[in-house]
């Protein structure tokens, strides 16, 4: 996948999403604390069927929009516009990507003067990119678009979707490995039944280590977990982290602060890298 590419034109989404520097979790720009991460999932882009979309849930109103127990930021999806409902202040536009259908509300800003490739060019029957914030009005869900555009080749269809499963596969089973890097340190195996990953692991020395029986289970787990994985100077993936030790996006990324507070984790290749401090 280009790090670089004309699909997302000009809405700021130049780097394809999260997917931006190999890492869900966004670039490595930002500090190492939980409020810098925290920050970038709020202004990374995703890219998302519409069925990921509804399939979305909210602990309640105020709350952040979670998938498979990872925080969504900004969202991009392309489809079918089936219908368009034009008002002074917004358009409103009734999507279909063939996984599901939902509406789409862009707000006219007059003070912008839309140009031939805008908003005034999309007709019911064409394919839109948009980007925006999955919103909540009553009981009808829809995105609030920020921005959307014509869809300029047919190639990004397949892309969108290829994007979004590579996305969506790197949440659940971390970043795959790179030229050379063995793969236990970035996938590791799944939940054993009844468990996470890291039962398997439980009667090794590492796990018996007592330098670490005084932290929380999660952290300790974290911990023990990243000491077991063949050492290298990436580190270990947060993604392969939280496959492992199971837990939201949130309590995983909350523990790694900690740790990192307490110096016993830190960063290595960028904020989605971790290993424990010697």
């Amino acid at each position: 996948m280009s790090q670089f590419n004309d699909y997302y034109g000009n809405s700021g989404a130049g780097a394809g999403g999260f997917v931006a520097g190999g890492s869900p979790y966004g670039s490595a720009s930002g500090s190492p604390g939980g409020a810098s991460r925290k920050t970038e999932i709020a202004h990374s882009l995703r890219p998302l069927t519409v069925l990921q979309l509804l399939n979305a849930t909210q602990a309640h109103s105020d709350a952040e929009w979670m998938l498979d127990d990872t925080e969504l930021g900004q969202v991009t999806v392309v489809g079918h516009v089936v219908s368009i409902q034009s008002q002074a202040t917004n358009n409103l536009y009734w999507l279909d990507d063939g996984t599901s259908r939902i509406e789409a509300r862009h707000w006219i800003d007059s003070s912008i003067e839309e140009s031939g490739a805008g908003s005034s060019a999309i007709t019911e029957g064409s394919y839109v990119r948009v980007s925006g914030a999955l919103k909540m009005f009553g009981s009808k869900r829809y995105v609030n678009a920020t921005h959307i555009r014509l869809v300029k080749s047919p190639h990004e269809l397949y892309f969108h979707l290829l994007e979004a499963m590579t996305v969506t596969l790197i949440w659940a089973k971390g970043a795959p490995p790179r030229p050379g890097q063995n793969p236990s340190t970035t996938i590791p195996q799944g939940p054993v039944a009844g468990g996470s990953a890291y039962a398997v692991q439980s009667h090794s020395s590492v796990a018996n280590n007592s330098q670490y029986s005084h932290l929380p289970k999660l952290e300790y787990a974290i911990v023990t977990f990243m000491q077991n994985q063949p050492s290298n100077e990436e580190g270990v993936h947060v993604g392969a982290i939280a496959r492992a030790v199971g837990g939201s996006a949130v309590t995983i990324n909350n523990a790694l602060d900690k740790l990192m507070d307490d110096g016993l984790v830190f960063t290595t290749i960028d904020d989605s890298h971790f290993k424990v401090a010697d």
